[in-house]
């Protein structure tokens, strides 16, 4: 009984919460991409399928075992890519942590949305993931880093708008002390720590709201937010920093000499925390086929950008570089879609995750998302030669601009890199015959036709966006961003 109330009570207000953010922001649903009949009827399950998102942070999509790393094993992953469409391509168009995750739950670009960096907040009334799914009957939930309220990285993020619509909560704002983790608990305004290493506590949290939905009638979407392979890199228990030497790590072959102690050093904490991961992904896959709910649940595992990790002699993110832009991106779908694993080459971005995910469940898409609906390409195993946009709209914290930091905008293909910065064309690698991205192709005869392509494509892109590539200091003026010496926002613990 409580629970048909706590269900009439949540649609009730999820739908005037939906429509009063559809008058507020002056919308209205596009009209679903007819699909063939006979597909839609073959694909679509007879229940709601569950959307479990796995989001991990500064997860290159070089490392893992299935991608071909000779220095880690993640046996657990490697299950789920044999069973999951594996996209090769995709990209963290803003390779930095907000950004990333306003476009998961908005579907917007980052100058629509005035989150191009760390530690600003996304607008409480944007129309999101969780509202759009709330106003479906999914249970929604969130557990882990959310890094998307701009109050200070500590402090609780309290239930109502500044959550976005997610009703369970054991989230933290951010924190990189991943063994004395900060998170709140629902409605409890009291800060807790998570008494282990949190990726094995938040996995905890994890299955205990993945086994209590086992019997309720309503879907879930639920996103697991893990910290790491983030640094600080040597934090992951012994057991897994035990597993690597830094003497035997293999490195990219685009890391210099200078960079290369440091590099093997660093990779042995990364790869530990990653085999952590591995291992708790291992724990929710099997709750999930234990309690009778993987046969009919969506799995999205990925991360908000890469990590350079000593390639081209560079740290962390941002750069248009693979290590960086380049994320894992793994696509579990229900049963009773009838699809083969595969791998794809289509180049997903971090905006077209959300309008993605409603085409799967023929949700129709809100006139505020940006992104590509890709479901179609999904559900008739189709692929596509696309190219995603990449972007730095103002560099800053560890690649600020007096550490060689620079705007740009650029396009990923499946084949080609090519960026330019406010001074003109940058960059173009051909990723085919260079995968490490060593050459710089720019200016070279062989590929000016390429290039000219490539230019021409991108100045449509943003003409068709509205970008004026400005500096970053007029977007900064423009939504009233406060930021230090360094271009960089301030934040407060």
């Amino acid at each position: 009984m409580l629970h048909h109330f706590k269900k009439y009570l949540r649609t009730f207000f999820s739908c005037h919460l939906l429509l009063a953010g559809m008058f507020i922001l002056n919308i209205s649903c596009k009209d679903a991409k007819k699909e063939d009949t006979a597909v839609v009827t073959s694909t679509v399950p007879t229940k709601k399928p569950n959307i479990l998102i796995l989001l991990t942070d500064q997860w290159r999509a070089q490392a893992t075992g299935y991608a071909g790393d000779p220095n880690v094993k993640t046996p657990n992953l490697d299950r789920l890519a044999s069973e999951s469409i594996n996209f090769t391509n995709a990209v963290s168009g803003t390779p930095v942590c907000t950004p990333f995750r306003a476009a998961l739950l908005t579907g917007q670009l980052p100058l629509t949305t005035g989150v191009f960096m760390n530690d600003v907040q996304l607008n409480p009334d944007a129309l999101t993931m969780a509202k759009i799914f709330s106003a479906h009957d999914y249970d929604t939930g969130y557990i882990g880093k959310w890094h998307l309220d701009g109050h200070g990285r500590l402090q609780n993020v309290p239930p109502g708008e500044r959550r976005q619509g997610f009703e369970f909560w054991n989230g933290n704002e951010c924190t990189h002390d991943y063994n004395h983790s900060v998170y709140y608990d629902n409605d409890n305004p009291d800060r807790k720590i998570w008494e282990r290493y949190d990726t094995f506590d938040q996995t905890d949290a994890a299955l205990h709201y993945i086994s209590d939905r086992k019997a309720i009638e309503d879907p879930f979407l639920m996103i697991v937010s893990y910290g790491t392979p983030h640094g600080p890199y040597h934090t992951a228990p012994k057991e897994y920093r035990d597993r690597f030497d830094p003497e035997k790590i293999q490195l990219r072959q685009n890391v210099p000499e200078k960079s290369q102690k440091r590099a093997k050093k660093e990779l042995s904490g990364y790869y530990a925390h990653i085999e952590a991961i591995d291992d708790m992904i291992g724990k929710i896959t099997q709750q999930l086929k234990d309690d009778g709910q993987w046969d009919n649940t969506i799995i999205l595992f990925t991360s908000d950008h890469g990590d350079l990790l000593g390639s081209h002699g560079e740290l962390k993110k941002q750069q248009p570089y693979d290590e960086s832009i380049r994320v894992p991106m793994l696509l579990k779908l229900p049963a009773a879609a009838n699809l083969k694993p595969s791998t794809k080459k289509v180049v997903v971005n971090s905006e077209d995750l959300l309008p993605t995910l409603l085409g799967l469940t023929n949700i129709e898409i809100p006139n505020t998302i940006e992104g590509t609906d890709f479901s179609s390409i999904i559900k008739n195993n189709e692929d596509l030669d696309n190219a995603a946009l990449i972007r730095s709209i103002q560099p800053f914290g560890s690649w600020n601009k007096n550490r060689g930091g620079r705007e740009y905008r650029g396009l990923r293909t499946p084949r080609y890199t090519y960026t330019r910065d406010l001074n003109g064309p940058w960059l173009l690698y051909d990723n085919q015959k260079d995968p490490y991205q060593e050459t710089n192709l720019i200016g070279n005869k062989e590929y000016a036709t390429i290039q000219s392509e490539l230019d021409t494509k991108l100045t449509q892109r943003l003409k068709t966006n509205k970008d004026e590539f400005l500096p970053g200091t007029e977007y900064i003026k423009k939504w009233g961003y406060t930021v230090d010496k360094t271009g960089t926002i301030p934040y407060t613990e």
